[in-house]
């Protein structure tokens, strides 16, 4: 097939205080008509540098040095701006990574569909407004006459991020550029929209380029895949041959740092180092002080790209001198031995938190009264044993954060009874609640926004100390703090620096050692990997596993990535609008799973497990909006959403279902 859009030896360079950073050098690809070609790697690499070079979207101080992008025979980097503009959005769509800070937001979800069909002379009018309407129905909008006029601000991230395929697609560019357009998305969101574009590439010979660090959306969606490593293209082949047997160290060391069911017992392998900064002068291989199979001409020779292997239609090919040499790095074989049960505690329950609720109250009118209530959490149960993991699963909106909070009693108990370490903390003096704070930390989603940009690190750490009484005195708390930081893999110097001095994962290690300073058996941890890279989030998964082995610290881990719990968990209690639906061991709800909604999350994650095969598709049904937990459904909160539901599921709560001794489910169906 004739490429749709070619780019050629394309060099980028920004001029910074630091020097020139060569944010891409040399990259070169095309992308055929209904071919999804998928850019991966670690965030600094240069994914979106790439797409923002193609639509001549650079920020000011950078530019284009060399090179070409060809889409359909223009030369794009050769056209004068008002005849770029023309391309921009009726050639070439593209779907920003972060849809709240790309969308308009003194305009309407359906005035910024207008402008765009109007601006390429599409629609006008009445005709545009009318097509508009169509889009958002096509891209999953509920209600979409209303959403219409509704501001960015009045929808979940989940409808931003269709709006803006709405955008993007609505003028049907032959080119879409989608830049990590499933990040930090739950999973049933995220298999909507990739099923949304695989459809609507198939049915407009769109040609995609897919940006993301998520391998699993790769295995999902790509045709061929190409690997990006400081500022240039290190490997590209086909989606078979890339995920049957990647060639490059890089490649391979990515896919032995990916959790799972076959890691669980065992070490993530992990990547040393950092990507370098790209105001280097590289002179051989600019992964080599991060390769174990570096040798001495990897340090002072740049490898060429090396054919490995073709499946007959497209050829899969690497920069590495050990290809040229013979070998391909055998590193999924080292990802760790053999997967092993999780150690268990013998030890009884630390925590049993019974029928917790949380209640916002909605006020209006003048004298703001209290016309409902928004249930957050409502009626949740759950236990932790000392030195275990609770995975708290579920999706966005579903009070998981809320459980967390209300258990440190961050936020207040509507009721309930919270029972920590034998002690009863619902309802607890200031005196009693003060006791047991050191002894239950948290470790925030965003570790930036929950760190004092003010106080060095240092200060952070030993600040919690000092304020229970830990440490002798200043000097003691100092050499502490020295230890934690190099319990958590940082460098002493790390105490006399500020937050923002850090990479995002650096900055999670920080928060972690914050929480270890005050000796706690429980910490809370709220989304700790939520959109980091898979080398940083695998060294954190690394870090917990080995404090719970060493201080048999117990965790609350809540997420949405399943991968992550499979890998960590003891334990998962799998949350829905504020009720804890299916709750029991790991490998009963991951393997066993006897709820509609746990079985549904369970089949939209995408996976990479033999090769490329395609992932099972979630329940459509599941695609309807979370409702509201201010006005829940009558009976089963689920059944609105389950393809299951009966009459029986409306009328009433169900019971818990006693499956085994561990094993329990709220469903009428579970048995």
């Amino acid at each position: 097939m004739s490429a749709v859009l070619e780019i050629g030896g394309l060099n980028t360079r920004i001029e910074t205080a630091g020097g020139v950073i060569r944010a891409l050098d040399d990259v070169s690809f095309e992308i055929a008509r209904g071919e999804t070609f998928a850019v991966v790697g670690e965030s600094g690499c240069g994914k979106s540098m790439t797409a923002l070079s193609i639509m001549r979207l650079l920020p000011e101080a950078a530019w284009i040095d060399s090179g070409r992008v060809d889409q359909e025979g223009r030369r794009l980097l050769e056209l004068p701006e008002y005849e770029m503009r023309d391309v921009r959005g009726r050639r070439i769509g593209m779907i920003f990574q972060e849809p709240a800070t790309s969308l308009n937001p003194v305009m309407t979800c359906g005035e910024q569909i207008v402008e765009v069909l109007e601006r390429h002379g599409i629609a006008r009018g009445a005709a545009a407004r009318a097509r508009a309407l169509d889009w958002l129905q096509r891209v999953g909008i509920p209600d979409p006459a209303q959403r219409m006029d509704d501001y960015p601000f009045q929808l979940s991230g989940g409808m931003k991020q269709r709006v803006m395929i709405a955008l993007a697609l609505c003028s049907e560019p032959e080119v879409l550029i989608a830049d990590e357009p499933t990040t930090a998305l739950d999973v049933t969101i995220q298999a909507q929209i990739l099923d949304l574009l695989v459809e609507l590439q198939r049915s407009n010979g769109m040609a995609m380029l897919l940006i993301t660090h998520d391998l699993g959306v790769v295995a999902r969606m790509a045709h061929r895949v190409a690997l990006m490593y400081a500022g240039e293209m290190i490997e590209i082949g086909s989606r078979a041959s890339f995920f049957a047997r990647p060639l490059h160290p890089y490649a391979a060391r990515l896919f032995a740092a990916l959790p799972g069911s076959a890691s669980r017992g065992s070490p993530l392998m992990t990547i040393p180092g950092m990507v370098p900064p790209l105001t280097t002068e590289f002179a051989g291989c600019r992964f080599a002080p991060r390769c174990a199979f570096a040798h001495a001409r990897c340090e002072a020779e740049a490898p060429g790209w090396h054919m490995a292997a073709t499946d007959g239609t497209t050829s899969h090919r690497a920069r590495c001198h050990l290809l040229e040499e013979g070998e391909v790095p055998p590193l999924r074989a080292e990802a760790g031995a053999a997967a092993a049960a999780l150690p268990v505690s013998q030890q009884g329950a630390l925590l049993e938190v019974r029928d917790l609720k949380v209640h916002f109250p909605i006020r209006r009118g003048l004298f703001r009264r209290t016309v409902g209530h928004v249930r957050a959490v409502d009626g949740v149960s759950l236990t932790i044993g000392a030195g275990r993991t609770l995975a708290l699963v579920g999706e966005s909106g579903c009070g998981k954060t809320t459980v967390g909070k209300g258990l440190l009693q961050l936020i207040a108990p509507s009721a309930g009874s919270i029972r920590f370490d034998g002690r009863e903390l619902a309802g607890a003096p200031a005196k009693v609640l003060r006791q047991s704070r050191s002894l239950m930390q948290i470790v925030f989603q965003d570790p930036f926004a929950s760190l004092n940009p003010r106080m060095r690190v240092g200060e952070i750490i030993a600040e919690g100390m000092a304020s229970f009484g830990l440490g002798v005195d200043q000097a003691g708390r100092d050499r502490e703090a020295a230890s934690l930081l190099a319990q958590v893999g940082l460098p002493a110097d790390a105490r006399d620096r500020y937050p923002h001095e850090f990479s995002g994962g650096q900055r999670q290690r920080i928060a972690i050692a914050r929480a270890l300073a005050v000796e706690p058996k429980l910490i809370v941890c709220d989304e700790p990997t939520s959109a980091l890279d898979v080398s940083v989030q695998a060294q954190i998964l690394n870090l917990l596993a080995d404090l719970q082995r060493e201080r048999g610290v117990a965790l609350l881990f809540i997420t949405h990535n399943l991968a992550v719990v499979e890998h960590l968990a003891h334990d998962i209690a799998v949350m829905y609008l504020g009720r804890i639906v299916e709750s029991g061991s790991a490998d009963e709800v991951l393997r066993r799973p006897r709820h509609p909604y746990t079985q549904a999350l369970l089949a939209a994650v995408p996976r990479i497990e033999g090769g490329a095969e395609a992932p099972q598709v979630a329940d459509r049904k599941l695609f309807a909006d979370l409702p509201s937990p201010a006005n829940p459904p009558a009976g089963c909160h689920f059944h609105t959403r389950c393809s299951r539901a009966t009459a029986e599921c409306a009328a009433a709560y169900p019971e818990a279902r006693i499956v085994s001794q561990t094993h329990r489910v709220h469903c009428i169906h579970a048995q």
